[in-house]
């Protein structure tokens, strides 16, 4: 009875949260809501959302066309000094969005405030190039005429953004687009709104006009809605590659300008003459962070021969001692996957591992369910040793806390398997050999890579991104994401007073 009271009081006590739309916070036209719901403690509901349509979607666009020509017109340094308070009021509630992120995500809190930092670092990187926005001039090819080029912005865009990166990710779409000039609808990932939800309240308290930002929540009919939506002119979004196929086709065909940043199956590279214990440190870093839910994750591990044992031997020894639980419990270190249909996923691809690949299970593969853990969803870190390039294992993305060890004898052979599968997004390669590093850094085809470190751990003034699968040749982050959300336009003034035909005229000399 205690119980039932308690689980009563659990349910009338959840909070409600709205749409932001024209910039009022606003019910769905559905009436239907959802539960957000924290993995580490599915008794735990974060708050209810609204389970928008495509009306709401309708309404959000109509939103972002009113207030187009206004922010448009409004000068970049001005957008950007509104941005600037954004990163201000952002800094100073990362403790209530860290805390609230990981309840509703799972992620440990030292890595939900990372993933807050990164919004907060990339909104003062971000506002910055509203003072740039640089263009260039060139010389014209016809006397007294000049020749310059200026971005302008793209239009409408619409953000779809997954789970794992709740505000970085929406922040590393969003300031771009906004310093650019752009109005935009999100739909936030279904499985984290409310931090979605934080970022667009800071815009509404930074004084971003209203309209310019508007938030639907919702699951795919939601993001299918805006994807087809005639007035979008753009998508830009994150998420499974099988997602992001459908979303490709449907913008080619509307003449849409599409952003994809999709999967990854990550490698690092660790040689003979490594410093081990170093990258076994960077290992568990890579694999484990975020539960393995990361598209960077370092789901494969290339070992040298002679150092293979010891690697794997140290390795298994520390995902071991790895502290499973709530996120919030700061002697965490690997909190819950982030829902029921995910931990079936990965647990299914450890029975791939173990009965279809036959590959060796060192440590792990068990979900935990005794106490606490059986609240959540909560996986063993686990290893394979002894894998083999072309097991589904070490080709397919698991995204958990699964990685796969593979032996290799020399630096062609290991670069060879961290190239062959179908995504490019990040490697890494553990070396004292600075000619070893550099030929590596030649050779990997990914968009990343690193030296000593894990394939984990981007920065927001370098550009993000892969090649291959992982996406369509776009790059987020740095000043390279500006053309994403902005297009070129080519300005000539002739001041000759005189018609002149550019490879037409000759000039005399």
């Amino acid at each position: 009875m205690a119980k039932a009271k308690e689980a009563k009081a659990r349910k009338t006590s959840v909070k409600t949260y709205n749409n932001y739309i024209g910039g009022e916070w606003v019910k769905s036209s559905s009436g239907e809501w959802f539960d957000n719901v924290n993995p580490a403690d599915t008794t735990d509901i974060v708050g209810r959302f609204p389970r928008s349509n495509a009306d709401d979607v309708d309404r959000a666009v109509e939103a972002a066309k009113n207030a187009a020509v206004k922010w448009r017109q409004t000068p970049a340094p001005k957008r950007a000094e509104l941005l600037f308070t954004l990163a201000e009021i952002l800094r100073d509630n990362k403790q209530r969005y860290t805390e609230e992120m990981t309840r509703e995500m799972g992620k440990v809190v030292k890595e939900a405030g990372g993933d807050v930092q990164e919004a907060i670092d990339c909104t003062y990187y971000t506002a910055g190039e509203g003072r740039r926005l640089h263009g260039f001039t060139t010389p014209a090819e016809m006397k007294n005429k000049f020749a310059m080029c200026v971005r302008q912005p793209v239009g409408l865009c619409g953000l779809i953004t997954p789970f794992n990166f709740p505000m970085a990710i929406p922040s590393w779409k969003l300031i771009p687009a906004l310093v650019c000039g752009n109005t935009v609808v999100i739909k936030s990932g279904e499985d984290v709104p409310l931090s979605a939800l934080n970022l667009v309240k800071a815009c509404e308290q930074a004084g971003i006009p209203k309209g310019v930002v508007n938030l639907v929540n919702g699951f795919g009919d939601a993001g299918a809605a805006l994807v087809e939506h005639k007035d979008v002119r753009l998508i830009s979004f994150t998420g499974s590659t099988k997602t992001g196929g459908y979303i490709a086709e449907q913008c080619a065909r509307d003449n849409k300008i599409v952003s994809l940043e999709m999967g990854g199956k990550n490698a690092i590279i660790v040689m003979d003459d490594a410093d081990i214990d170093n990258a076994v440190e960077g290992s568990l870093w890579g694999a484990f962070g975020t539960s393995g839910q990361r598209c960077t994750a370092s789901s494969r591990l290339v070992v040298h021969k002679k150092v293979y044992k010891k690697f794997v031997d140290k390795l298994a020894e520390r995902a071991k001692g790895l502290r499973v639980g709530n996120g919030l419990d700061p002697k965490t270190d690997v909190g819950p996957v982030i829902h029921e249909d995910a931990m079936q996923k990965i647990q299914g691809y450890i029975e791939i591992g173990k009965k279809v690949d036959k590959a060796k299970l060192v440590t792990g593969g068990n979900r935990l369910t005794k106490g606490d853990h059986g609240k959540g969803w909560f996986i063993e870190p686990t290893v394979f040793a002894d894998v083999k390039p072309g097991m589904r294992i070490e080709q397919e993305e698991i995204f958990g806390p699964v990685t796969s060890v593979v032996p290799f004898a020399t630096l062609d052979e290991a670069i060879e398997i961290v190239n062959g599968v179908k995504y490019g997004l990040s490697s890494a390669i553990y070396t004292q050999d600075v000619n070893k590093a550099f030929y590596a850094m030649q050779e990997l085809y990914t968009g990343i890579c690193y030296v000593n470190s894990a394939t984990i751990g981007a920065e927001v003034h370098l550009p993000f991104g892969g090649t291959k699968a992982t996406g369509n040749g776009h790059r987020e982050a740095g000043t390279q994401v500006l053309d994403i959300f902005s297009e070129w336009k080519a300005l000539y003034v002739d001041y000759s007073g005189k018609l002149q035909k550019a490879q037409i005229d000759e000039v005399e000399i």
